[in-house]
């Protein structure tokens, strides 16, 4: 009874050991090769999305979008109250038709400065040909007086007259010599006229911007999500409202092992596998090897010089990029888990080193 039972385990135990060699042998040849492909199940989908935000406060008056909408560049996405707004314009625009006046005001009367100086020049002449005429008066009354032909009062009040024709002169002078001062303070006032008016058209072009920023637009195209912003809501400038993401330029960070990235360079073509679209398989490139690691970027980093230590096998992030050309990677959305495959063992000769494409 026991020969062939013997008999017939031998074949099984030929087939094990047959199966172990073969074994063996695939094993040796993958340690021994280097492998042509390089796999990650630590990679998501990602994207360059804008947080929409409004750039000055108020209270929200209209909300033009829903979640998860798809909008272009430029789309209005919703309304601030612009009430304030439009009263701070129409303030903003009588400060400025006042500077205005004010330029205008310096401006005529730089004009009319040539009058009156030539005006103060004749009255100067008056006084000169007055003068003499007193002068002459004066004189003649010295003389009859002298002669005994004119009486002392009236030799007084000639010379009287002529003091007062001269102080008279110097009046006109020093209001001629001030006239003609009055010119560099007039460019001066206007100068400062000019500076405030600057100011006004600045606080206008200010103000219309304000306006302008009551309306929130889309800044690139893409999908709406993260989508807080409600109707009646008081919000504060810089407070972030919603997010755009532009699905269509979405990407794939793989954090690879440190050990997988001997042979991994930029523009080595990529398939792309999806956790939640089993069967969907995109194609991309390495567009290129993050600076650091993860780690590096940490706020606390890791002091490997204290206590004992633990070697950590460390992960690269690696930017992958998908081909143009695939109408299902518009199913992607961002977070989504992904398993890339590259293609290490294709070479791009007009890249030399890790360095972004």
């Amino acid at each position: 009874m026991s020969l062939p039972v013997q008999a017939s385990r031998k074949p099984v135990l030929l087939g094990a050991l047959a199966l172990l060699l073969a074994g063996c042998g695939w094993g040796g040849t993958k340690l021994l090769s280097k492998p042509g492909a390089e796999t990650t199940n630590d990679a998501y989908v990602s994207a360059d999305y804008t947080l929409v935000a409004p750039r000055v406060p108020g209270q929200i008056a209209e909300v033009l979008v829903d979640d998860n909408q798809l909008v272009k560049a430029g789309q209005l996405l919703a309304r601030i109250d612009d009430r304030d707004y439009r009263a701070a314009l129409a303030s903003a625009q009588g400060d400025l038709t006042v500077a205005m006046a004010a330029v205008s005001d310096f401006d005529a009367k730089i004009a009319q400065h040539p009058a009156l100086v030539a005006q103060a020049q004749a009255t100067l002449h008056s006084d000169e040909a007055a003068i003499g005429f007193a002068r002459a008066n004066a004189t003649r009354y010295r003389d009859l007086s002298a002669g005994g032909a004119g009486t002392m009062e009236e030799q007084q009040h000639a010379v009287t007259a002529l003091d007062e024709q001269q102080a008279g002169q110097d009046r006109d002078r020093a209001a001629l010599l001030a006239a003609r001062q009055e010119l560099d303070i007039l460019r001066a006032g206007r100068d400062k006229a000019l500076g405030a008016l600057a100011r006004a058209q600045a606080a206008l072009d200010q103000a219309k911007l304000n306006l302008s920023y009551t309306e929130i637009r889309a800044p690139i195209d893409g999908m709406v999500g993260q989508r807080s912003i409600r109707v009646g809501a008081i919000v504060g400038a810089g407070s972030p409202l919603l997010a755009v993401v532009p699905l269509s330029q979405a990407y794939v960070i793989a954090n690879f092992q440190e050990n997988q990235l001997a042979r991994m360079r930029p523009h080595q073509p990529a398939r792309i596998t999806v956790d939640s679209f089993p069967g969907l398989v995109l194609k991309g490139h390495v567009d290129s090897l993050a600076p650091a690691t993860g780690v590096a970027f940490a706020p606390i980093a890791p002091d490997n010089a204290t206590g004992n230590f633990t070697k950590i096998v460390q992960r690269l992030p690696v930017k992958i990029t998908l081909d143009r050309g695939q109408p299902e990677a518009a199913r992607l959305r961002v977070g989504l888990s992904v398993e890339p495959t590259v293609n290490v063992a294709a070479s791009d000769t007009s890249v030399e080193g890790t360095g972004t494409n």
